[in-house]
């Protein structure tokens, strides 16, 4: 789907640069996780558990919202003033695939001696779930038996 402010001449024709644009540091990816795996939603929340600076927060939160990957919602506690929460949307939601393909690559590439801090399971039965590429059919293919083939609107 083609957003009404998108110019094909100004972005990067690769989706893997234009999701970076958005996605592609480490402070972003820690707010997905803790948005995605904890349900993380306020602001003082995110500060506390990642350690980050309330600009560096600040700033990323506001990519995430004006790419619509979350929502920014006002919320006030008895006594306090109006503060705001962070909430996915369903584009956010599916970077939980993104996010958990990364988790994957670091337990099997760089995995801790004590094991992983979190495991991915299936909700309705428990079983153990990986991240793989699934064809049209719904039969998993494995990840060297998968091709990128460029189209014609790739530029040369």
């Amino acid at each position: 789907m083609k957003r009404p402010d998108h110019d094909d001449r100004t972005e990067p024709a690769c989706s893997i640069a234009r999701t970076l644009e958005v996605v592609g540091d480490k402070w972003t990816l820690l707010i997905l996780r803790e948005a995605a795996l904890a349900n993380v939603t306020r602001f003082a929340d995110f500060k506390d558990r990642l350690g980050v600076a309330p600009d560096i927060l600040s700033a990323r939160l506001g990519t995430l919202v004006d790419a619509g990957v979350m929502t920014k919602q006002p919320y006030r506690e008895p006594g306090s003033r109006t503060r705001f929460s962070y909430h996915l949307t369903p584009a956010g939601e599916e970077l939980r695939l993104i996010l958990a393909a990364l988790q994957q690559w670091g337990d099997e590439n760089r995995p801790r001696a004590v094991g992983p801090s979190v495991v991915r399971r299936s909700a309705d039965l428990g079983r153990p779930v990986r991240v793989a590429f699934v064809d049209d059919t719904d039969t998993t293919v494995p990840t060297d038996a998968v091709k990128f083939i460029r189209t014609a609107s790739y530029p040369s």
